[in-house]
């Protein structure tokens, strides 16, 4: 019996944060996706409950899904950056599949 691996490399899309005037692009290793949310390293501290959106492109996938979500910690200093965690509100049942599937792709 045969097994074989799925080969993402080069399909990873970069991160867009956006956050009211903060815009700023992540590389896919910088970005943790969990079920619920994701967690990212920032060079900027955003507030605890601060609402965010977010871009993110499914490996293979043309279409981006965009999700809204708060901050629920952000850890850190202006030197070394912060650790921000982002939990998403309001999924609908096709964007939690999406990303789901980002999820596993991203814990390779």
């Amino acid at each position: 019996m045969a097994t074989s691996r799925i080969d993402y490399s080069g399909s990873f899309q970069p991160f867009h944060i956006e956050a009211e005037s903060v815009r700023f692009t992540l590389p896919p290793n910088a970005v943790r996706v969990r079920p619920n949310g994701i967690e990212f390293h920032s060079p900027k501290a955003f507030p605890v409950w601060h609402e965010m959106t977010v871009a993110l492109q499914a490996p293979g996938a043309g279409r981006k899904l965009r999700c809204s979500g708060v901050v629920v910690a952000c850890d850190g200093n202006r030197h070394s950056g912060y650790a921000v965690s982002l939990l998403f509100l309001n999924l609908s049942r096709q964007s939690s599949e999406q990303l789901a599937v980002l999820a596993c792709a991203y814990s390779l």
